[in-house]
């Protein structure tokens, strides 16, 4: 490394070498289904799983990554074990990001060459969401 520690004396680079080989088990395209997923560029994936890199992986990113990756749950421990040693004050964030990433769906719009028509999309894609919702509710209350 850079600094001169080896990756597995350093615990960034511990736990962005196991992302690393967990994300190369899985199919071809994960990397992007990652991107997507944390809102991000691949290149940024690409940072964030390559150990000789010091830039972490934020905590807010890890549900996401793990819903993407369809990590077991040996493959989570795994990783949130080697994640709480390099970042303790972080990690205690994680189970409370994880109940909020089950809480939203995300939508892909691509690009539709017109912000108004974008915007007028996201805008029904919501108020469909919340009126579906409420009837669900009304649904249950009967």
């Amino acid at each position: 490394m850079a600094d001169g520690t080896k990756p597995e004396e350093d615990p960034v680079a511990a736990y962005k070498a196991l992302l690393r080989t967990l994300v190369a088990r899985r199919p071809s395209g994960t990397r992007q289904k990652m991107a997507a997923a944390t809102g991000t560029h691949p290149s940024f994936i690409s940072q964030v799983t390559n150990p000789s890199l010091r830039i972490p992986l934020p905590a807010q990113h890890i549900p996401a990554i793990f819903k993407a990756c369809h990590f077991s749950g040996d493959e989570r421990r795994d990783f949130l074990d080697l994640y709480a040693r390099a970042h303790p004050a972080q990690f205690s964030t994680i189970d409370e990001l994880s109940q909020i990433e089950r809480d939203v769906i995300r939508i892909p719009v691509p690009d539709l060459g017109d912000p108004e028509i974008r915007r007028e999309v996201e805008e029904t894609i919501r108020e469909f969401a919340t009126r579906l919702i409420a009837l669900v509710r009304r649904g249950r209350e009967r």
